[in-house]
């Protein structure tokens, strides 16, 4: 009946709603730093080290995984379960022309405190540590990706012989396995690391004494969703600084789900708080850009 087809709907929408109401977590960063590296396989990419992903997709089960994204990314072919698994599990092209971006036009991160939001493999968070950015908070919607993957590639970069941004173009790639780490590095003590849906990580965050603000959040291949628009509008309203400014990477169009750029600027406009602009358009394949995010009034 029409009645029980509305119920039905009602009941599938709610729990839709409720899979992606992921509770937020705080993880620790071990005292032994070798254990974040055991048996983790490393490559290297624009001279940054991660952890090759391959490898986790073999060996990353049980307590390991406890939220079973491994296993169900691997079965179900697919890099998106939505509201289940987020895609932290592989290094989207996106997060390369961000990172590409960031160096052409010199952002200066020097003693800025900068969210890496929905950091999967964490190199965008890795490039603010290297420019000398005071705090670098890594979020995704993952536990696994955070303690498998992000922090092991935090960890690696940090030990890596004292490599900047400048110069990690012209340096040495690491050994395939990273080097011991004897002792937590210093560069660790400005990181923090977050799992958890958006809104809930951003009510963590505000809710922290001094209540925490940003100066730059960066994100990649994060508006494919457009049910998700809201919690992500609403997460850079209440995180980033008012004179701060949010650099995003994305598709123009994500076929399939429906998101990119330009619904998501019409969604940022209709919202009448932010200002965008896009400052850079790749036309390579399906075309990419980077948008620049600031309050309407910011300076």
């Amino acid at each position: 009946s029409p009645k029980l087809a509305a119920a039905k709907h009602q009941d599938e929408a709610a729990l839709k709603k409720n899979l992606c109401v992921k509770p937020a977590k705080e993880h620790s960063i071990p005292q032994d730093l070798n254990k974040v590296l055991e048996n983790k396989v490393m490559e290297t990419v624009l001279g940054l080290s991660h952890v090759k992903l391959s490898v986790v997709e073999r060996t990353c089960s049980g307590d390991a995984d406890s939220e079973g994204i491994v296993s169900k990314s691997v079965s179900s072919h697919s890099d998106l379960i939505p509201g289940v698994y987020e895609g932290g599990l592989k290094i989207w092209e996106c997060t390369f022309d961000l990172m590409d971006y960031l160096s052409e036009a010199e952002i200066e991160f020097t003693n800025k405190t900068v969210l890496d939001l929905g950091c999967g493999a964490g190199l965008l968070g890795i490039v603010a540590l290297q420019g000398e950015a005071a705090r670098v908070h890594f979020q995704d919607f993952n536990s696994t990706v955070i303690d498998e993957i992000t922090l092991p590639n935090v960890v690696a970069n940090c030990i890596s012989e004292g490599r900047s941004g400048k110069d990690r173009k012209a340096s040495k790639p690491p050994s395939k396995r990273p080097r011991k780490a004897e002792s937590s590095p210093d560069v660790l003590s400005r990181c923090r690391f977050f799992s958890g849906e958006w809104s809930q990580v951003s009510q963590l965050l505000s809710n922290s004494k001094p209540c925490l603000k940003y100066d730059i959040i960066l994100t990649s291949e994060t508006i494919y969703n457009p049910d998700c628009y809201s919690a992500l509008h609403d997460t850079l309203a209440q995180l980033l600084d008012r004179n701060g400014r949010v650099y995003l990477a994305s598709k123009v169009h994500y076929f399939g789900v429906g998101g990119g750029v330009y619904l998501f600027e019409k969604f940022i406009e209709d919202k009448n708080v932010f200002k965008t602009s896009l400052v850079k358009t790749i036309d390579q394949g399906l075309q990419r850009c980077i948008m620049e995010i600031a309050f309407k009034n910011s300076c």
